[in-house]
């Protein structure tokens, strides 16, 4: 029995799919953009031509015609590309003379000098971008739209564009931003540097409002996690206003607790419960991880202060006779593991751990997946932000944000066990 093959073939010859979705609005309309562009055009122009120039009318003086400022002088064409498509315009020229009797070109405000692309269509290939494909992908995806005219190389244009944003955004003051929660966390990306894939860290630094509102405050491209470069991350949220906050949720690396410290030290800090849970784990064998994990949550999860600690007191003593590595890695921690215990019981859910941020590294991964490397470091970060700056990822309130005005306990944890 022969295989049948004759139905790519048919596919091929009837053309290809979508290209007999005939649209008679999308037809009409994009029929009409031409005419009502070069209409825009020649009012805009008129209007620069008739208006009168400079000073005021003077008391009791008549209102006169306004002199002619310049002359027109002829057409060029030019190709403009915006979401009703691609279409030829016919744009008017003029010379304008001004106050010192030089003449300069007429430049139009609505269609600027060399510009190609409309606004729109700029913001649609971006958010394309965004959306989690690379630029090849988003070319195919948006040929409907744009009838080809976007390449790769388009896209790579369009999205640096994103580059005056993104540099206001990281030297913005935070004065006024009333911060009493700081996240920090990082994640690994693999960039193109010196043309060659390399693993870098993206610092983070995640602010809480007193409404309970998440907000991104900063994100820095760095080679590691180290003090130094925490450190920089932390100097430069002071140097703009960043007030101290209440509260600091880590993840207990080394280098972040030691800038903490030298920052911050009297700072409440908070060390993220399920960093700590996969430490434990790393220290014990796997046939003991269950058993591990329920001693744990357990702990961690209890429904008051008082149960909290008897639990810990419970897992020390436990732990220290069947795997003493595994007590030790807890005791480690210290009262940091359980700062959340001297805040009321409806912030325990937001304070315990770092998910916060977490969860923008895991949507951030998402997006890239496509890309496997991106660029360049600086566009890492970019990337990052304008996720959130664009609207592709949201935050919404911390969970017991009703109380983030109540002061904390000083009562801490009793470590003995």
């Amino acid at each position: 029995m022969t295989k049948d093959t004759t139905t790519g073939a048919a596919v091929a010859a009837d053309g290809l799919l979508f290209e007999n979705w005939f649209d008679a609005i999308e037809d009409g309309v994009r029929a009409r953009v031409r005419d009502f562009i070069e209409t825009l055009l020649e009012e805009e122009l008129a209007g620069a031509l008739s208006r009168r120039r400079y000073g005021r009318l003077k008391p009791g003086e008549a209102e006169v015609p306004p002199p002619v400022i310049g002359v027109r002088h002829g057409r060029r064409e030019r190709s403009l590309t915006g979401t009703f498509g691609r279409t030829k315009i016919s744009v008017p020229r003029a010379r304008l003379t001004g106050a010192d009797g030089k003449t300069s070109e007429w430049k139009s405000a609505s269609l600027r000098a060399y510009q190609r692309r409309t606004k729109a269509a700029d913001a649609l290939i971006a958010g394309a971008y965004l959306s989690g494909t690379n630029t090849r992908r988003v070319r195919r995806a948006l040929a409907a739209v744009f009838a080809g005219t976007v390449g790769k190389d388009v896209v790579s244009r369009t999205w640096r564009k994103v580059k005056g944003d993104w540099d206001a955004w990281s030297a913005r003051s935070l004065v006024d931003e009333p911060i009493v929660r700081l996240i920090l966390d990082g994640t690994v990306v693999r960039v193109r540097l010196d043309r060659r894939a390399t693993s870098i860290s993206l610092l983070v630094a995640l602010g809480v409002r007193a409404d309970g509102q998440k907000a991104l405050l900063a994100i820095r491209s760095m080679g590691g996690e180290s003090e130094a470069a925490w450190r920089a991350l932390l100097d430069d949220l002071v140097n703009r206003g960043l007030p101290t906050p209440e509260l600091i949720i880590a993840d207990g690396a080394a280098g972040l607790e030691k800038a903490l410290a030298a920052l911050w030290p009297k700072a409440l800090i908070q060390r993220c419960t399920v960093h700590k849970h996969r430490n434990l784990l790393a220290h014990a064998p796997e046939r003991l991880h269950e058993e591990i994990s329920n001693d744990y949550r357990d702990m961690i999860y209890a429904a008051t202060r008082q149960e909290v600690e008897a639990r810990r007191k419970a897992f020390i003593r436990k732990w220290r006779l069947k795997c003493r590595a595994v007590a030790d890695s807890l005791e480690e921690a210290g009262d940091k593991l359980f700062t959340f215990t001297r805040f009321p019981p409806s912030q325990w859910k937001s304070i315990r751990t770092s998910n916060a941020i977490e969860r923008l590294h895991e949507e951030f991964k998402r997006r890239i997946k496509t890309q496997t490397v991106l660029p360049c470091a600086e566009t890492a970060a970019m990337l990052f932000w304008a996720l959130l700056a664009s609207g592709q990822i949201t935050m919404r309130k911390v969970d017991g944000w009703q109380t983030l005005a109540d002061k904390p306990s000083d009562q801490i944890i009793d470590l003995a066990a």
